[in-house]
C-alpha cells in the first residue's frame, strides 16, 4: 500500500524518481501509468491496474459516461519500469495533461500513487482542506447505511 507526500523535480529527460518507500513495494513490477483525475496523473502497479481495468470492463459499453472515461482513461495508459535508479520516463503527453514541468507531488493513495503538479497539488489542497470534515462525515454516514 502506498501513503505519503512527496516532493521532487523532474530530470532533464523527463524522468521521476520514485520515492524508497514506494520502490521497496514496486520491486521490479510492471507500472501502468495514465491520466488521473483533477489534473493528476494515476501510477499503478499491474495487479492493482487490472483490478481497476475489470471495474471498467464491467460498465455497460452503450453508455456515453463509461464509454467516454474507458476512451481517456486507457488511451492514455503507458507501461512502464522503474530503473536501477527508481527512476520512471513519464510520456510527454502525460506531463502535458497534469501540467507538470518540473516540480512535482507524489502521494500515496492506498492502491495507487498519484503525480501532480506542484501548484495542481497546492490548489487542490487549498480547495479541499476546508471539506475535509464534512466529507469525512459524508463518507462515514454512507458506510453506516
Amino acid at each position: 500500500m502506498f501513503y505519503g507526500e512527496y516532493r521532487y523535480k523532474l530530470d532533464e529527460k523527463g524522468r521521476l524518481v520514485i520515492p524508497a518507500r514506494f520502490r521497496k513495494i514496486l520491486k521490479k513490477r510492471h507500472l501502468i501509468i495514465t491520466r488521473g483525475l483533477e489534473k493528476c496523473l494515476f501510477l499503478f502497479v499491474e495487479d492493482d491496474w487490472k483490478k481497476q481495468e475489470k471495474k471498467l470492463r464491467d460498465l455497460p459499453f452503450t453508455k456515453g459516461n463509461p464509454r467516454a472515461f474507458s476512451r481517456l482513461f486507457f488511451s492514455g495508459a503507458s507501461f512502464c519500469i522503474a530503473d536501477g535508479q527508481g527512476r520512471i520516463t513519464v510520456p510527454l503527453p502525460l506531463l502535458d495533461f497534469a501540467g507538470i514541468k518540473e516540480k512535482i507531488v507524489l502521494i500515496g493513495v492506498s492502491d495507487r500513487i498519484e503525480i501532480w503538479s506542484e501548484k495542481n497539488w497546492q490548489d487542490y489542497l487549498k480547495s479541499s482542506l476546508s471539506s475535509f470534515e464534512e466529507i469525512a462525515e459524508e463518507l462515514i454516514t454512507e458506510k453506516e447505511k
